[in-house]
């Protein structure tokens, strides 16, 4: 009766994750159909799932209906620079936090807490004067030097770093190793990932963004790939839906290409975070 009852059990849990799986997966499979639809598919009633004949053409399309190849570069530039950034900064003062006392490590901890909290509208309007009065509207900089450092990534990396054994700290400093390379041979290697994982979180937030480029950018030369996808519609007025699906799956395909190779690195950050 006990096995029984496991199974069921068992079956049970894998019909709700699967059921809830479907709840996510269902938006981007629609995605991907659409994009290969023609016109009237996408609009007939009752809808149907599979194209009648694959149209690529909309790829096409939606790759030339604008300077796209400006978008994805400037969104690898901006998703690549803030990165860079974020890492050198969030790197040093985790270690700090984690392995340092100086008077005001707790409030400043605390601060980093409170900058979790706050949402990017709230502050976008002084940040916007600043850049304004830097002369960087309408930059790339405007979009990059604001997300600069990173609250999550300093607590989520400090977290880690606090995992570490004191004993290898200790025994690099007997070996004459500077604090500089204990951070960045011995700490960096040991917390790869959760870099890894904070990498790809900040990779998909600031490669999606569109409110941040909005605000921020008024021509095509520093616009972003979301703000592209954003302008297409037909030339009548309407939305071509397919043609704009299409475009999303421009947009989405680099995220799941990144996450495809980083999902091992995902695993064993949480495993690692929760031991």
């Amino acid at each position: 009766m006990m096995q029984a009852g496991r199974i069921a059990w068992k079956t049970v849990e894998w019909v709700l994750l699967a059921a809830v799986g479907l709840v996510f997966l269902f938006p981007f499979l629609w995605m991907f159909l659409t994009a290969f639809k023609t016109m009237p598919e996408v609009y007939q009633f009752p809808p149907t799932w599979w194209p009648e004949s694959w149209q690529f053409e909309n790829f096409r399309i939606a790759w030339n209906s604008g300077p796209f190849p400006t978008y994805v570069m400037n969104s690898i530039f901006v998703a690549g620079g803030i990165l860079i950034l974020q890492f050198l900064i969030a790197v040093p003062a985790a270690y700090a936090f984690a392995r340092y006392r100086f008077a005001g490590r707790g409030w400043l901890f605390g601060l980093t807490l409170i900058a979790l909290m706050i949402p990017g509208q709230v502050i976008f309007l002084p940040v916007y004067v600043e850049m304004s009065h830097w002369g960087l509207v309408n930059t790339l900089w405007s979009l990059i030097l604001p997300f600069g450092a990173s609250a999550f990534g300093i607590f989520l990396l400090r977290q880690s770093f606090m995992q570490v054994p004191d004993e290898v700290i200790e025994a690099a400093r007997l070996d004459d190793a500077s604090e500089w390379k204990i951070m960045w041979t011995i700490m960096v290697p040991m917390a790869k990932p959760v870099l890894v994982t904070f990498g790809l979180f900040s990779f998909i937030y600031h490669w999606n963004d569109y409110f941040w480029p909005l605000i921020m950018t008024n021509s095509d030369s520093v616009r972003t790939l979301p703000i592209g996808i954003s302008m297409l519609k037909a030339a009548e007025g309407g939305k071509q839906w397919n043609v704009i699906m299409a475009g999303n799956m421009i947009l989405v395909l680099p995220i799941l290409v990144v996450f495809f190779f980083a999902q091992r690195h995902i695993i064993s950050a949480f495993v690692y975070q929760s031991k």
